[in-house]
């Protein structure tokens, strides 16, 4: 059984190995995904300052980086983080700054953030309220956390059960289960806005543009 300082490799191993498939897996909904980054898009501006969490292989990232100034890209997965510099350097892709570490360890000032992109993470963190807390501090004031979040806990609660045993086991990585509504009051509660939620017909993703008031 592992100790609780093991998990995070076991997670990190999780991605690993899993790298190779998710970077050639096709999108499931490309239309969905187009739409989020139409949204996304419009908070941006050519002087932004962005941090992408949880980047995976690096595909939005890459997608975004012509419409700012710099995407700082990061994920606990070594492994997914090589496709990810790949697909810049493909691209012709100057201004991402990738980096291997976890979200808690982001070593980064208090309000240096214009947006920051948590997408397909926030259910994969052991504290979803200390995480959004953080994403927060990091934003300058009038700054946008855009998310897209599984939020199981309306159809697929039994997750809750397995998902432990499932890590335990090294065949899940850590995965938290919650609802659309416990994830908006979390935002609210770290003192966002809500500025727009959106979920795909049939899917279990949560889309959700949260600002930081200015003052």
């Amino acid at each position: 059984m592992p100790t609780d300082a093991s998990k995070p490799d076991n997670d990190r191993r999780f991605w690993d190995r899993l790298a190779q498939k998710y970077a050639t897996d096709p999108i499931s909904d490309e239309a969905a995904y187009q739409k989020k980054l139409e949204i996304t898009r419009q908070h941006f501006t050519p002087d932004s300052d962005v941090l992408e969490f949880g980047c995976g292989t690096g595909m939005t990232a890459v997608s975004h980086a012509p419409h700012v100034k710099h995407i700082h890209a990061t994920d606990l997965s070594g492994e997914m983080l090589e496709i990810a510099r790949g697909r810049a350097v493909e691209a012709g892709v100057g201004n991402i700054s990738f980096e291997r570490v976890g979200f808690e360890d982001i070593d980064a000032a208090t309000g240096r953030f214009d947006v920051v992109l948590g997408l397909s993470i926030l259910h994969l963190l052991e504290d979803r309220d200390a995480a959004i807390a953080r994403v927060h501090s990091l934003l300058k004031p009038g700054g946008v956390f855009i998310s897209s979040t599984a939020c199981l806990g309306e159809k697929m609660w039994f997750f809750s059960l397995i998902a432990p045993i499932g890590r335990a086991l090294g065949l899940l990585p850590m995965l938290r289960v919650f609802t659309q509504v416990q994830l908006a009051e979390s935002l609210r509660q770290a003192g966002f806005e809500l500025e727009h939620q959106w979920r795909p017909d049939k899917a279990v993703a949560v889309f959700i543009v949260a600002r930081k008031p200015a003052n």
